[in-house]
């Protein structure tokens, strides 16, 4: 297999043929191969590592693997490497019985990332944008009703729809996870650009007041709601 030289050509959506054409051609790309396969094998080791937050409250680290393989090799390859970085993961690190429905959460999460972060422009606001449409789209919208069919399918167990405890955790969990995917992304951008995977630079990835601004109210919002929510439970 030759090694393809990519187009050094950004989008500004990923609604366009072109788009998905340039996706489509990582897969003949032999180093971009070599790097997802090493994204890959990243994602199962970091599968079971946390970043403790608080009790109960935990960052997972393999979504920085996830956002950055997914942001260099586009959403066609994400999606191929989510559903086999699942199934391993799933085979050498099982946590409970397996569920096959739960492969598509972690399709759908490489997919957003590579669809906001793939061959653009990368800021803040768009990791920002990100984050946001996998906790509440993914984490909240796509995993209940998987979670409800877990429950009843494999457990045997009921599982609320609304479930406040969940809901919580990933508005608290959202501002943070910004923050702190911005920061590695900025460390790591310059080093594979100079590889030659990446055709943008960090010039846009800084906090502006409105970002700030925004993340501050989302943790507020957080804080008030476990507030509330613990009060209600005394």
């Amino acid at each position: 297999m030759s090694i393809v030289t990519s187009e050094p050509r950004l989008f500004k959506h990923p609604f366009s043929r072109a788009y998905w054409k340039q996706a489509a051609s990582e897969l003949k790309d032999t180093r971009m191969l070599i790097f997802a396969a090493l994204m890959v094998a990243l994602r199962v080791a970091l599968k079971s590592l946390t970043i403790s937050i608080a009790p109960n409250l935990q960052i997972s680290v393999g979504f920085f693997v996830n956002a950055f393989g997914a942001m260099v090799y586009g959403p066609v390859m994400a999606l191929l490497g989510a559903a086999i970085s699942d199934t391993l993961g799933c085979i050498l690190f099982p946590t409970g019985p397996y569920f096959f429905p739960f492969i598509f959460v972690e399709m759908a999460g490489s997919l957003i990332f590579a669809l906001i972060l793939y061959r653009t422009d990368v800021t803040t606001w768009r990791v920002i944008l990100s984050r946001f449409c996998i906790d509440f789209l993914v984490n909240i919208v796509l995993q209940t009703p998987i979670m409800y069919l877990y429950y009843k399918m494999v457990l045997g167990r009921n599982y609320t729809i609304l479930n406040t405890a969940r809901i919580i955790k990933n508005l608290i969990l959202f501002p943070i996870e910004s923050v702190l995917l911005v920061l590695f992304l900025q460390a790591v951008i310059p080093a594979i650009k100079r590889l030659g995977f990446l055709k943008t630079g960090t010039e846009k990835l800084k906090f502006s007041k409105k970002n700030l601004i925004i993340l501050v109210v989302t943790a507020a919002v957080g804080i008030a709601m476990v507030a509330i929510w613990l009060a209600t439970r005394k």
